[in-house]
């Protein structure tokens, strides 16, 4: 059984640059019956223009459980950090107008 279980797990690599990550400040979502399109932009102050740093496609199913494994880790970082405050500032987008080419 537990050479089962050794062999059904996933092996998962993390290349150096990949784990250097990409800086974004601002999520768009957008969705098709079939798929949810996750664009990840960074927003400099001062600057009229962003681009999209990386983009994420899931299936809806994928998309649900990101949701349900985002809500537990935000749970826990509160339980152990407190709770993470939103001013009403910051609901609103850094840019006024924010139009996209998504």
């Amino acid at each position: 059984m537990e050479n089962q279980e050794k062999s059904s797990q996933l092996a998962i690599e993390l290349n150096e640059e990949v784990a250097q990550g990409i800086y974004a400040n601002l999520a768009i979502i957008t969705h098709s019956s079939s798929e949810f399109i996750l664009d990840f932009v960074r927003i400099m102050p001062g600057i009229p223009k962003a681009s999209v740093k990386s983009r994420i496609v899931l299936a809806p199913e994928h998309a649900k459980r990101l949701l349900q494994a985002l809500e537990d880790n935000i749970s826990k970082y509160e339980n152990t950090f407190g709770m993470i405050r939103l001013s009403a500032e910051q609901l609103l987008p850094p840019i006024p107008n924010l139009k996209g080419d998504a």
